[in-house]
């Protein structure tokens, strides 16, 4: 059995891997938008419970003789899962390719396209991993029949286990072999678990004869309180859909909430990878620390704890405290004070409802865990498109979590007679908890000063005004501010051009400062962003700004930057960047890579100016940025308006004037020349320009930050994953502060 075990902790790992790994590609093809990634993470899992479902079928139709092959069916599945490692990365490029030839509108036909195609691509795949867990059950049920009525806890342990190591370990083998490289490591272990589970069965039957020698143990199933069916399978009857209907809720509130809870928690842990990272990781964690607790429970008790749906309900609260503002935490505790005591009775409960529905049946297992997964599905839907754009995460917490607490409650209320007066008072206290945390807590935004808080299926942006200074946040973390560098974003590309420009596309809408900028040029101007509600708050931050949006010049299009740029024909002169800080931010990289820029390139007009802006970011992270658009584009200048602050780059395929700051001024019109002075560095344009191109630097100086530093690409994105190089930062600092301090010891 433990080989059951390490064979279900390593797929496990290699699930979560390729979940990973596969959304960050599909992303990079069709686009980051909340859309997108829910089709991928939808199809994912509905390929799980599909193989689930199906595999579960396959051994209820070939009973016995499936049940000896069960292990080298499951051996068939992991080399399937390993092959899917090395082929889906093409397959999403084959469908990017096709969906760029058919010329769908960028829309719903376009995500209806998309979606075809990542379900074409996934499902099957995804329904290997699926098919795993029913496939090894049978096996078990034949090979091993004691261990058999609770094997499916057994195993989701060991998949949990993995699961949670998934989460953390490949973040560091994407910062040293890049996606790809990740993938090819998934491969391998898959590869050895197909030849280690074949060797394994062919082990197997003398452990079977072995054991049939032997009377049989009674089934240590004493805890479920069902009959079996009609084929003589152990299980529930089939009128009581209870442990079924009960599976749907579960993974319907777990993955909807999870939803809330990166919104709730990415103020307090920002938008690196890792932040999002910790959250799935602390969660599968939970999870694998309350389905251990039921492991134990299940061998020692029969009866179903009587506070279990009621704790359920109430620790679903808790995310509430841990988001509230006013209650002061380290913010890495939030989290595990928000999410931890939910997930372990998730775990408790999960495996709990699969072992009492399927009693070890591979066939009923496979049905309640697609059930469970059904409700996965859908969870995200209905929190990120019809509760999250219209109440706050707060109340949708609450919407999640109320009709546990009645269930909660309602199963108590026909015990109170048996129960323990103890008990009956903790189900009390606990429900008054619950209501004080749902009535009394708040959500983020209400500690800023008289904030305007939109939400949408994307995001919750708030804008509030704190000593004058206008601020704009798009999930708690701040994106940009009243400043003229972002005038400059506009005015330095248009104004070296070598013609009256006709156009412009700016990417990144913030506070709607560059857009503006560029309308000030009197030319046609796009304005590209993800955030639905980012624009509506334009202006809140400029007095005439809904004058502008009224112009027939003025276009904004709500979609992902890179993937407008490759649905779109139009060609443009000047486009500009900003990519949302910090420079670690998940998915910025696609905004810097060299796949990007040959986009970039095919939009741009022969002598257009591309504008991009990047943060400071360290040595290897400027070096790769540098190389990527120096073997983009011929012709490349940066500027540093100020140290730490960041860097301006235009990039053209014709060369860039040298102009002074008075012959760019020359070159721009009125409404653009009173709009560089609005806020100044300087008191007039031309200074105001001179001051920006005094502090131009070299490309080679940025390249030379770390010469052995390839440029930026979308399979190794240099900036998001970075934990390696700081704690090696780290270490070398605190080495030479140890060198310093003997040296000053010992001269």
């Amino acid at each position: 059995m433990s080989w059951y075990f390490l064979f279900f902790l390593v797929s496990g790992f290699c699930s979560i891997l390729y979940e990973i790994v596969w959304l960050r590609l599909s992303m990079a093809q069709f686009g980051v938008t909340t859309a997108l990634v829910s089709i991928v993470l939808s199809m994912f899992m509905a390929g799980l419970g599909l193989g689930s479902w199906g595999s579960g079928r396959l051994v209820r139709r070939h009973g016995e003789q499936a049940g000896a092959m069960g292990l080298r069916l499951y051996a068939l599945a992991e080399l399937l899962i390993g092959i899917s490692a090395l082929l889906v990365p093409l397959q999403l490029k084959w469908g990017r390719a096709l969906l760029e030839r058919t010329g769908l509108p960028s829309s719903g036909a376009y995500y209806l396209g998309s979606g075809i195609w990542i379900a074409l691509t996934l499902v099957p795949w995804c329904a290997c991993m699926g098919a795993t867990i029913p496939l090894a059950m049978e096996s078990i049920k034949n090979n091993f029949r004691k261990e058999s009525p609770n094997s499916f806890s057994y195993l989701y342990l060991a998949n949990v286990v993995g699961a949670a190591t998934g989460a953390i370990v490949p973040l560091f083998l994407i910062e040293l072999l890049g996606f790809r490289g990740t993938l090819k490591v998934g491969a391998a272990l898959n590869g050895v678990l197909a030849l280690s589970a074949f060797a394994l069965s062919l082990r197997l039957p003398n452990a079977l004869k072995s054991e049939s020698s032997q009377p049989k143990a009674p089934a240590n199933i004493s805890s479920i309180p069902f009959s079996s069916d009609q084929t003589g399978q152990a299980g529930p009857t089939r009128k009581d859909l209870r442990p079924l209907v009960l599976l749907f809720a579960t993974g319907l509130t777990s993955m909807g909430l999870e939803v809330v809870w990166i919104r709730q928690f990415t103020a307090y842990l920002g938008t690196m990878v890792y932040a999002f990272a910790s959250i799935l990781a602390l969660y599968l964690i939970s999870t694998l620390i309350g389905s251990k607790i039921y492991r134990v429970w299940s061998k020692k008790l029969s009866d179903e704890p009587a506070l279990i749906w009621l704790g359920l309900g109430v620790s679903a609260f808790f995310s509430l405290a841990a988001a509230d503002p006013q209650f002061r935490f380290f913010s890495f505790l939030r989290p595990v004070i928000g999410i931890a005591p939910f997930s372990i009775i998730l775990g408790f409960v999960t495996p709990m409802l699969v072992d009492r529905w399927s009693g070890g049946n591979p066939d009923r297992a496979g049905t309640a865990y697609a059930t469970n997964v059904v409700g996965c599905i859908l969870g995200p839907l209905v929190a990120g498109f019809l509760l999250l754009p219209f109440s706050s995460e707060h109340w949708v917490v609450c919407i999640f979590a109320f009709p546990w607490l009645v269930f909660g409650l309602s199963q108590l209320w026909p015990l109170t007679l048996s129960i323990k007066r103890a008990q009956s008072w903790v189900a009390y206290a606990l429900v008054l908890l619950a209501l004080q945390l749902a009535f009394v807590s708040e959500d983020y935004e209400t500690q800023f000063p008289h904030p305007i808080v939109l939400r949408d299926n994307t995001a919750t942006v708030v804008a509030y005004t704190i000593n004058g200074l206008k601020q704009l946040l798009i999930n708690g973390v701040g994106i940009t501010s009243l400043t003229p560098i972002t005038k400059m974003m506009a005015h330095m590309p248009m104004a070296h051009l070598n013609h009256p420009p006709k156009n412009a596309l700016t990417i990144c809408f913030g506070m709607g400062t560059t857009f503006r900028s560029l309308l000030s040029w009197g030319v046609p101007t796009t304005a590209v962003e993800l955030a639905p509600s980012v624009p509506r708050m334009f202006p809140y931050y400029h007095p005439d700004a809904d004058q502008l949006l009224q112009s027939p010049l003025a276009h904004v299009v709500i979609d992902d930057g890179r993937r407008y740029l490759e649905r779109t024909s139009e060609q443009f002169d000047v486009v500009t960047l900003d990519p949302p800080p910090p420079i670690e931010a998940a998915g910025s990289s696609m905004l810097y890579s060299k796949e990007f820029y040959a986009v970039i390139n095919q939009r741009l007009r022969p002598d257009g100016i591309l504008q991009q802006w990047l943060p400071e970011g360290d040595p290897v992270v400027r070096s790769a940025v540098a190389k990527a658009l120096s073997e983009s584009f011929p012709y490349v200048r940066v500027f540093q308006y100020f140290p730490t602050f960041g860097f301006q780059f235009l990039a053209s395929k014709q060369p860039i004037p040298n102009r002074t700051g008075a012959e760019l001024v020359q070159r721009m019109p009125a409404s653009a020349a009173k709009d560089l002075v609005e806020w100044p560095f300087q008191p007039t344009g031309k200074e105001e320009f001179d001051y920006v191109l005094g502090k131009e630097t070299s490309m080679t100086q940025l390249m030379a930050s770390d010469p052995n530093t390839p440029a930026m690409r979308d399979d190794h994105p240099v900036n998001e994953y970075v934990l390696l190089r700081k704690l090696q930062a780290s270490q070398f600092q605190t080495d030479g502060v140890v060198a310093w301090y003997q040296h000053t010891r010992h001269p």
